[in-house]
């Protein structure tokens, strides 16, 4: 069994206009003085770094390296949740997720789907630049209008997503099996990779690449009401990274999973700074741990009532906590009455 790498901050819900949120150095110095040893970076905010040039200059990438380095960090991975969304986007929701692309981009589906190609194509290069084996994304979704099955979907309709969405992906994994890194799709409400089921639809067809591996995130999983332990037991060989986020579900006479079109406040199902939801991290980690888990334990920050800066400086110490410092001896070793073959035949009684 290895050790869990942690604590680990995902930067994306921190940075901002202001110092020590504004720039990469001045962030990872903030993020040391509360306790993380590692940064998931954002590979969407210019302020953090330049995909493409990471991708395309070793040089550069070392530069980054440095950055964090100076502050005592290690970059954990790259993220390219918004890039990845646009790889699939149906049409009901182009006006809304054209904001995640370049300006030029907008109002033109095609070429905004052939950027975001590209841009996890960098990030494949980038990641062995910096020396990384694991990447984080999301899937994008072409069926997840038909989640509730009204009107009836036609059928054939998920088999034809599913195909068409694998044709998607298919080179782009290929890409970061040249470049020895694992792409891991965060399993998320709002994606066509939403959970277990959906996730072996995807794996299916894209003929159990190696490189579709998962990004494990319990807080998703209470809110569908979905038992993200035995997650863990199904899918452990497949998880390469951990966000470790926390949520709550508190289902009402009003209201349940849909969440009645409130803001998170209001919701039944709400993300939680670390220790004030419902999940039960001390087993996940554990587990983890059982399956001989690699990666790092990498916090995401997303809570409807704490103020961020509270949940990230109690986040620290909270993962440190968690972290099981795995054994190298069996607890009972100490009865041991030592054995070999002769020994172990006799027990049995076999001549």
């Amino acid at each position: 069994m290895t050790n869990i790498k942690g604590p680990g901050i995902f930067l994306a819900q921190f940075m901002g206009d202001t110092a020590p949120f504004n720039s990469l150095a001045s962030i990872c110095k903030w993020a040391a003085s509360l306790g993380f040893k590692g940064v998931q970076i954002p590979s969407w905010d210019v302020r953090c770094i330049d995909l493409q040039k990471a991708a395309e200059s070793k040089t550069y990438a070392e530069e980054i390296k440095g950055i964090v380095a100076a502050a005592g960090l290690e970059i954990t991975e790259l993220s390219t949740h918004l890039q990845g969304q646009l790889v699939a986007v149906n049409p009901a929701y182009d006006a809304l997720f054209d904001g995640f692309a370049p300006e030029g981009l907008r109002g033109n589906p095609s070429a905004r789907t052939e950027w975001a190609v590209q841009q996890l194509k960098y990030a494949a290069k980038a990641s062995q630049n910096l020396g990384l084996n694991a990447h984080a994304t999301f899937s994008g979704a072409l069926l997840w209008q038909t989640v509730y099955p009204w009107p009836q979907r036609p059928a054939g309709l998920v088999e034809t997503g599913f195909t068409e969405l694998a044709k998607r992906w298919l080179p782009i994994l290929n890409v970061f099996d040249e470049n020895g890194v694992d792409l891991c799709y965060e399993i998320h409400p709002g994606e066509d990779l939403h959970d277990g089921v959906t996730y072996e639809l995807f794996l299916d067809k894209v003929n159990n690449h190696p490189r579709a591996c998962l990004l494990y995130d319990p807080s998703h999983f209470v809110l569908q009401c979905l038992d993200y332990k035995a997650y863990i037991d199904h899918y452990h060989e497949r998880i390469k990274m951990f966000h470790v986020k926390d949520a709550e579900f508190n289902p009402t006479g009003k209201q349940g999973v849909y969440g009645g079109y409130q803001g998170w406040v209001e919701r039944a199902g709400r993300f939680r700074s670390l220790g004030d939801g419902q999940v039960d991290f001390k087993t996940i980690f554990s587990k983890l741990a059982q399956y001989n888990y690699t990666g790092w334990a990498v916090m995401e920050w997303e809570c409807a009532l704490k103020h961020p800066e509270t949940g990230a400086a109690e986040g620290a110490p909270f993962i440190q906590q968690h972290i099981i410092r795995v054994t190298d001896k069996t607890f009972d070793d100490f009865a041991g009455t030592g054995s070999d073959e002769n020994f172990n035949k006799k027990i049995l009684g076999i001549n």
